[in-house]
């Protein structure tokens, strides 16, 4: 049968869909359609209470509804007993207030309230606490503001500084965190402080203000972790960071001045260090060199003076085995000294006449002699005729 059978719409309406015709689906026209008018509620509430009447004829009041009422109600409770675990929890169920087993992330079910409860602490999660500041969410920015009470600490030589610093911890024992200790977050901040002012208590100032910060971050998460293993805590710390280390707010600008200074100090003697490691290496140098001449001399005059005395003892025995040829032996040798250097002259004693020295140049003239052959000028030599060729008339 086609929907437009006897002239109506797709829903059995008239021509423009508001009634008219039978409905196709058994409903008389303009009822409780789309377009009729709205269902009534009393009526579905009536039919609503026949259903009830039908499947329990003696109404709640009788056994059948009271069983029927108990079964639902021991449904919906034993229904609540499914709990889910995220992944980052971990699930304790807790039979009468005693723990009875721990669950791992997922769907699980326990006997419901009052049996058992369950709780779930987030056991991978790391927390941060800020001690000294705390951090204020602005318009512009993360901005922080300072807490006095929390930063001021005396260190051990009795000055005061501003240490600002976030403790990173989470839950290592899930039992112990949960009943050992009331208020946790409050039980690590209190251990943080106590370490934290035993450790900068022990130590200078410009130590702490320097490079003694990685000390203080170790020896303070190390001290706060025995504090909270003492407690029972069951919490680990992970991490120390200091955010800030700085003197009071009213003394910044002296102590900054002094900070200066110290830089200036200490360029001066790094200065001064270098022009000592340049100098003293050389003048050690020096003082070596000297005393090497000085050693090397000794040893020279030492073995001269040894050798002059050798050579004196060897011509004195000599002189006395043989006393007129060492005379002899002794004034060639001088003369030989004397006369090594010097210009001679030998004069023929019986040939010279009254009054006039019969004396020759020769060194003179021997050294004039090479001198004028370098001056002279070569023969120029006839055109047409070899250079190498003889003269004519040149004997052979």
């Amino acid at each position: 049968m086609a929907w437009n059978q006897g002239g109506g719409g797709p829903w059995g309406g008239g021509g423009s869909g508001g009634g008219g015709g039978p409905s196709p689906w058994g409903r008389p026209p303009g009822g409780g359609g789309f377009g009729g008018k709205p269902p009534d509620i009393e009526e579905m509430l009536r039919r609503g209470q026949d259903k009830v009447k039908r499947m329990i004829p003696g109404g709640f009041g009788s056994g059948r509804g009271v069983g029927l009422v108990v079964i639902v109600a021991i449904s919906l409770w034993l229904a609540s007993g499914f709990y889910r675990v995220q992944p980052d929890e971990l699930g304790i169920e807790l039979w009468f207030g005693k723990v009875a087993a721990q669950t791992t992330p997922g769907l699980h079910w326990r006997p419901p309230a009052p049996i058992a409860t369950v709780v779930t602490p987030k056991v991978t999660r790391i927390n941060t606490l800020d001690i000294g500041f705390r951090a204020t969410p602005d318009t512009r920015g993360q901005r922080s503001r300072t807490v006095a009470e929390e930063g001021l600490m005396l260190t051990g030589d009795e000055n005061i500084i501003d240490i600002q610093y976030t403790v990173f911890w989470k839950i290592s024992d899930p039992n112990l965190f949960l009943f050992n200790i009331v208020s946790p977050e409050a039980t690590v901040k209190a251990a943080a402080e106590s370490a934290m002012r035993e450790v900068v208590g022990q130590m200078p100032a410009n130590m702490a203000l320097a490079e003694g910060r990685t000390r203080i971050e170790t020896d303070t998460q190390r001290l706060t972790q025995a504090i909270l293993d003492q407690y029972g805590s069951g919490v680990l710390v992970t991490q120390v960071q200091l955010r800030g280390v700085e003197p009071p707010q009213q003394v910044i600008d002296a102590f900054r001045d002094v900070q200066r200074a110290k830089a200036d100090r200490e360029r001066a003697r790094n200065e001064a260090e270098a022009y000592r490691n340049d100098i003293v290496p050389r003048a050690r140098g020096e003082a070596q060199r000297l005393i090497q001449e000085a050693d090397a001399y000794r040893q020279q005059a030492t073995a001269q003076a040894q050798g002059e005395a050798a050579r004196f003892n060897s011509v004195f025995d000599a002189y006395r085995l043989a006393p007129d040829v060492t005379k002899q032996r002794l004034y060639l040798e001088t003369m030989e000294l004397i006369l090594r250097g010097n210009s001679k002259y030998i004069i023929d004693q019986p040939s010279g006449g009254q009054g006039v020295l019969p004396y020759l140049p020769l060194q003179e003239l021997q050294q004039q002699q090479p001198q004028q052959q370098r001056r002279a000028p070569a023969a120029p030599t006839p055109p047409g005729q070899n250079p190498a060729a003889p003269a004519q008339g040149a004997r052979p």
